[in-house]
């Protein structure tokens, strides 16, 4: 099976405000930014500049990511749902599976509560749209720093209120596994890349693809692929 080419691995350290090697203060806070989108990583950087006990590292995709998750160990990861990719949902999940205990805070375009349900379930403590108000990402940092969860008002509202919308949408119906190979589809991938880039079987990619238009009411995968677009999940 032809594998895609790897790409060369997008991940470095940036201190915001390098600290003093010989200081006998507390360390850092260790914040690992995971965004493809350069000004995104400006922007965080510029936001934490004048917090000398914030430590930024940074990666571009999911797989930089996971590498510098394992050699650097943050206290936080600040994840984009949309990666070049796998999903931020996928590398959470990974991350997860590994380090049970790592805080992840969720960080999209979309503020649709279904996608911050989504992390809820998938182990992430925060979820923060890009939308927002610039300090919700602040705040956040600081609730997950302290042990706790964070959302912002109008998301946690949405959740709230949402009630039976919410179930009805045809996404709830997916498991974070059948959503990532949605969003694969969605953004044109063969059954045996996805099978690749999930780490797992064509025949089990094939299956869930089955499954997901059996649950969703789509005869063909076109259909699906559709379905895909118009939710945002692609």
């Amino acid at each position: 099976m032809h594998r895609p080419h790897a790409r060369a691995p997008a991940a470095w350290v940036c201190a915001v405000q390098k600290p003093d090697a010989a200081s006998s203060g507390p360390q850092p806070t260790r914040i690992l930014i995971v965004d493809d989108h350069p000004i995104v990583a400006s922007g965080c950087r510029a936001l934490f500049a004048d917090q000398p006990e914030v430590l930024l590292l940074e990666a571009s995709d999911a797989e930089s990511a996971a590498l510098l998750f394992a050699a650097e160990s943050p206290d936080i990861c600040v994840i984009d749902i949309n990666l070049p990719t796998v999903s931020g949902f996928e590398l959470a999940r990974r991350i997860l599976e590994n380090a049970p205990a790592a805080r992840i805070i969720m960080f999209s375009m979309n503020d649709d509560p279904v996608f911050a349900a989504r992390a809820i379930e998938v182990g992430a403590k925060g979820y923060v749209a890009k939308t927002g108000d610039p300090n919700d990402l602040v705040e956040a940092i600081r609730s997950v720093r302290n042990g706790g969860s964070y959302l912002p008002d109008a998301i946690a509202r949405s959740i709230a209120f949402a009630g039976a919308a919410l179930t009805q949408n045809p996404l709830s119906k997916l498991s974070i596994r059948e959503m990532e190979i949605l969003r694969l589809l969605g953004a044109g991938k063969s059954l045996s890349e996805i099978a690749w880039m999930v780490h797992s079987s064509y025949k089990t990619v094939a299956n869930t693809a089955s499954l997901m238009r059996q649950k969703l009411g789509v005869r063909t995968s076109v259909e699906l692929i559709r379905l895909a677009i118009e939710s945002g999940v692609a």
